[in-house]
């Protein structure tokens, strides 16, 4: 399928590993401008480098999408490179498991800005000009914590619901205008945010008791009707697609990809 990305320019954030670089890297292999935004310059390099071998054409840019001038800068950075920002993908964040006694207050107040005033202010950057155009495109990575809460997660479930209700007003505001805003709720995913050393794998583990990581893993994706974690490459694509022109008459969704984990039919 022909998703209609050929010359499109992008923004995804987070996109120096896991969901974020696969999405991008999806977007360069249909030939689409992709801007890598991350916070580490040297995990920018390796997956602009990455994704510009998988076709299209890929460009740096290290920040912190928390600054409160992060909207504006990335859009100057990408209208610099590409001359226009058609697609944005805000896919940055970061959990951890613990109980709502161990959240500080000072780790509420980084979910919220990572996870709400961040999309929220590169949304508002970019859409005065999707809006000049009548075309444009924006993702919001949520999560399935954001439609059942998680109390091992709880300031991450927490802005995350509340960035689903971020997706939605802005979806409302500018749909006529054509400028598509969608929210997809990924479950858990094999990607470095669970995977790696010291990740949700290992803190699960650590919680639930189990002997191994093996046998933390086959807990995990027995929670979830298909029986498995996500690959990463099943949530990239499902972004991809929302991402497209064949996502044409969606606006206002918020996508669950969790192997039916949020068993409602919302």
């Amino acid at each position: 399928m022909d998703l209609g990305l050929e010359g499109r320019a992008c923004a995804v954030t987070g996109a120096s590993r896991g969901i974020g670089r696969e999405v991008a890297r999806r977007l360069c292999r249909e030939g689409a401008r992709v801007l890598i935004v991350a916070r580490s310059p040297g995990g920018v390099d390796e997956a602009t480098a990455d994704c510009a071998r998988a076709g299209g054409e890929a460009a740096g840019m290290a920040l912190d999408v928390t600054a409160a001038d992060a909207g504006e800068r990335m859009v100057a950075a990408a209208t610099e490179r590409f001359e226009r920002l058609d697609v944005l993908v805000n896919n940055a964040g970061t959990a951890q498991r613990r109980s709502l006694d161990e959240v500080p207050d000072e780790d509420w107040q980084a979910a919220w800005e990572l996870n709400v005033l961040a999309p929220m202010r590169a949304m508002r950057a970019a859409i005065p000009g999707m809006v000049e155009r009548g075309w444009g495109r924006i993702v919001n990575v949520c999560s399935s914590a954001a439609k059942r809460p998680s109390g091992m997660t709880p300031e991450y479930s927490v802005t995350k619901a509340a960035e689903l209700s971020l997706s939605r007003v802005f979806a409302d505001a500018h749909a006529k205008q054509g400028v598509l805003v969608n929210a997809i709720c990924p479950g858990p995913t094999k990607s470095e945010l669970w995977m790696e050393p010291g990740g949700l794998l290992d803190q699960s583990a650590e919680i639930g008791g189990h002997a191994s990581r093996d046998e933390a893993l086959a807990a995990a994706g027995a929670g979830r009707p298909i029986g498995r974690l996500a690959e990463v490459s099943e949530i990239a694509d499902a972004i991809a697609f929302l991402c497209s022109d064949r996502a044409s008459y969606v606006a206002g969704a918020a996508w669950s990809v969790d192997g039916g984990t949020v068993q409602v039919i919302i």
